[in-house]
């Protein structure tokens, strides 16, 4: 909490976030703002002193001024905080997007300029090693369209929620089964228990895949080789519990209350150079609200990350 507070505080680390010079930072205005308030109060009480003779009456003007100019200054400056906002996740959006795209396209246009040159004359084996390349850029894309997709759907309100009487078992088991791939190239250990005789109710099996996926997908790219990621599922109450726990790089804790923002990677992934749109977190989220369900996390730096969900059985 106080490193928090301190982050908050710490107005050369905000102005780098949303990468502003200090005289455009808005944490940076509300100081100066905050001085003009200082100032404005001591010479309100001055003039009022020599005005008025009652020095109750020349305090609550006093407070009353300073009341108005200091909810005034949280308002300007938490529009400009916005603006900031904004135009830092629309310079991220594109970063990434362009980020995302070159690397598939780069790699389509290799092999396509390779297959049509005269000059070499490959396989069939190795055509269709190629060409299996090229697949995988293909769907490397059209997920990152997808993600696209659903983000906007999310945010025109117009999201679908199609809740039939399905087994979160079995979907569990398909996520996990859909990842393994990965997790056994990258030699991770993966370690799934589920309580038995888990009830079968009403939710959006496609929804909340994506939701499980976007997890165990996260759980394996930010852990390290040779690490763990274990997966609990059980009953509590009147809701399903769900936890993913890593061994991975960790999120610090000052950038915990952006992670599920759209477009936000931390810094530790980026260093890490790892893959991803900054999107998966945002959509999970919404997913599980819209499902009437719950979404937290813990993490600590170099320990690892842990995500949570819950959702009503009824």
């Amino acid at each position: 909490m106080n490193k928090i507070l301190f982050g908050q505080l710490n107005i050369s680390f905000q102005c780098k976030k949303y990468s502003l010079p200090i005289l455009q930072c808005p944490q940076f205005l509300f100081l100066i703002m905050g001085v003009f308030i200082m100032i404005a109060s001591v010479v309100s009480y001055m003039v009022g002193t020599r005005m008025i003779t009652d020095p109750m009456i020349v305090a609550l003007i006093d407070l009353i001024i300073t009341g108005f100019l200091l909810v005034m200054s949280f308002i300007v400056v938490r529009s400009f905080e916005r603006i900031a906002e904004a135009s830092r996740m629309k310079s991220e959006f594109i970063n990434i997007v362009s980020h995302q795209l070159r690397s598939p396209l780069t790699n389509i246009k290799w092999i396509t300029d390779f297959l049509l040159s005269e000059n070499v004359n490959p396989t069939l084996e190795k055509k269709k090693e190629y060409f299996n390349h090229m697949q995988e850029n293909v769907s490397r894309m059209g997920e990152l369209v997808d993600e696209l997709l659903i983000v906007s759907r999310i945010e025109q309100g117009s999201f679908p929620v199609n809740k039939k009487e399905s087994s979160i078992v079995n979907l569990l088991k398909e996520a996990v089964s859909r990842s393994s791939v990965s997790a056994e190239a990258s030699k991770i250990g993966v370690n799934v228990s589920i309580e038995e005789n888990l009830p079968v109710f009403f939710f959006d099996p496609s929804l909340l895949k994506l939701v499980m996926e976007n997890l165990f997908d996260n759980s394996i790219r930010y852990t390290q080789p040779g690490g763990r990621v274990k997966i609990r599922m059980e009953k509590k109450g009147n809701n399903i519990y769900f936890e993913i726990k890593d061994s991975g790089v960790g999120i610090p804790k000052e950038e915990q209350k952006f992670i599920f923002q759209k477009f936000f990677r931390a810094e530790n992934p980026l260093k890490e150079k790892t893959k991803g749109s900054g999107l998966g977190l945002y959509i999970a989220k919404k997913i599980i609200e819209r499902l009437n369900g719950k979404i937290w996390f813990d993490s600590v730096c170099g320990v690892g990350t842990t995500f949570y969900f819950t959702l009503p059985i009824k």
